[in-house]
């Protein structure tokens, strides 16, 4: 179930819920009570390693290098 971060406009608490996502924009009460509360924009990271590009850095391959190659020395 996804986790949804919202902020108390009342006493500035910030919070975490877990509910469905059709649930995602129903209002939402802070721990302490109060009812104005605003939904925050979650960022998302993702770790991990991407492969490097065929002929290096630099280019080098057809059509490589970092401006389609030529430029590039």
């Amino acid at each position: 179930m996804p986790r949804y971060e919202y902020r108390c406009r009342e006493c500035g608490d910030d919070f975490e819920l877990s509910r469905p996502m059709a649930e995602a924009s129903a209002p939402a009460s802070c721990p302490y009570g109060h009812d104005d509360t605003v939904k925050l924009l979650s960022t998302v990271s993702v770790g991990g390693a991407a492969p490097a590009p065929a002929g290096g850095a630099g280019g080098g391959g057809a059509g490589g290098g970092c401006c389609g190659g030529g430029c590039c020395g």
